[in-house]
């Protein structure tokens, strides 16, 4: 990043600061009762059951302090206590989105591996903080940080999404600000540990998420040697053969339409038929969910490769960002393709409330999100999809940029 480029985004800084500012002392200008009472009356009416895990009567008592308590909140303090409140409904599709606020965030990405904060990615400036440890954030210890900013996470299910919404949610700067985790909306000083145990202290300026996504990255890639991704393919879904074996792989990241799902699988299994391939691993460790039948369709044509084991070759990865029609198709894909769960635990439950839906309230813009649906597919209640054959990534696999996962996998073929 050039000198030009600092100087713009530091004179960004110094306006969203000022803009912060104001915008802490004009909650009289929203009329948040008004949205209060369509935040309600709006998710008693749309939610298939909303207080399946919360009784109505403690739900309407948290309701009446938050909107007894107004007038002696700013905007950002509303928004939290409405967070925490989601929170009771305790399902991973209702919830308060921050999607149409200018929130702020610092300039790095966090995962949690082996109980520690790793940076997965940043600016290419910072690159040297890349697979180091998150410590503090102004002195404060970062589990400390991550405990009291889990308590308003949302799209949360089970303890798993927990851990995996924690994370991002922790660089976000109003959201620490108003946890009185920070004292400063636009800057934080970092303290990060690296592989030789070395300390890394920096103050860090809070960005847009516009100037974070057209900045020049640094990214931590997970690979083993055995898969080549294709050249000029979909980057959310794409197959390929693992070399020195009979085995395609698929990269199943996100959902695309259902006629191109269509076309996907025709195409897949034409692959597996003419070089005979024996077994499929189905990679859904990234995605976060989209149309269940969409999935079913891949499952369909799947079930028409006669050249695959289908007593112990098929195989679908999970992780903790497995997440709604993700999680649901990875529990079908074990009942319908006779597949093994592989991985960890995923972020949400095959048994739950699903299909989201949301609703703007008029005054704040604030987006309200809910379930539509409950669904089972599944013979455990209120638990993850729990993998048949439990791989973690490692610690040391991480600092040398091998998917531990898939290395374990395939040196079991």
């Amino acid at each position: 990043m050039n000198s030009f480029q600092k100087t713009i985004i530091y004179c960004s800084i110094f306006i969203f600061s000022v803009f912060s500012a104001l915008f802490a002392q004009t909650s009289n200008k929203i009329n948040w009762k008004e949205d209060l009472k369509i935040y309600r009356a709006s998710l008693e009416q749309k939610h298939i059951d909303l207080y399946h895990s919360v009784t109505k009567e403690e739900f309407v008592n948290e309701w009446n302090k938050i909107y007894n308590t107004i007038d002696s909140l700013n905007d950002f303090e509303i928004i939290l206590k409405l967070m925490r409140l989601t929170r009771l409904v305790n399902d991973g599709h209702t919830a308060v989105s921050l999607r149409n606020l200018s929130t702020h965030r610092f300039p790095f990405d966090i995962e949690l591996i082996e109980g520690q904060w790793y940076v997965v990615k940043t600016w290419n400036e910072n690159r040297n903080i890349l697979k180091t440890t998150l410590e503090s954030i102004n002195g404060i210890p970062v589990d400390t940080i991550a405990q009291k900013v889990s308590e308003i996470a949302q799209f949360v299910e089970n303890e798993y999404s927990l851990k995996q919404r924690t994370g991002s949610y922790l660089i976000i700067s109003e959201v620490l600000f108003h946890l009185n985790l920070i004292d400063a909306t636009n800057k934080a000083t970092f303290s990060f540990r690296n592989q030789n145990n070395e300390l890394i202290t920096l103050e860090l300026a809070a960005i847009t998420n516009e100037m974070w996504e057209g900045s020049g990255i640094s990214e931590l890639h997970l690979t083993v040697p055995e898969i080549e991704k294709p050249n000029n393919v979909n980057p959310n879904l794409w197959f390929t053969s693992i070399l020195g074996t009979k085995t395609v792989y698929i990269n199943f990241e996100s959902y695309p339409s259902f006629e191109d799902m269509q076309v996907f699988g025709e195409q897949l299994v034409s692959y597996i038929q003419k070089n005979q391939m024996k077994q499929i691993i189905i990679d859904m460790r990234n995605n976060g969910g989209g149309d269940l039948y969409v999935g079913v369709v891949l499952a369909y044509a799947l079930n028409l490769a006669d050249s695959i084991d289908w007593k112990n070759g098929v195989f679908v990865l999970t992780s903790h960002k497995t997440f709604s029609a993700a999680t649901s198709n990875a529990a079908l894909f074990k009942q319908l393709l006779n597949a093994k769960i592989v991985g960890q635990p995923t972020g949400s439950n095959p048994n739950g409330y699903q299909d989201m839906d949301s609703f703007t309230l008029p005054n704040s813009k604030l987006v309200i999100t809910y379930s539509k649906r409950l669904f089972r597919l599944s013979n455990q209640e209120n638990t993850a999809l729990q993998p048949n054959i439990n791989i973690n990534q490692k610690r040391t696999d991480l600092f040398n940029g091998a998917d531990t996962v898939l290395k374990e996998l395939i040196n079991g073929f």
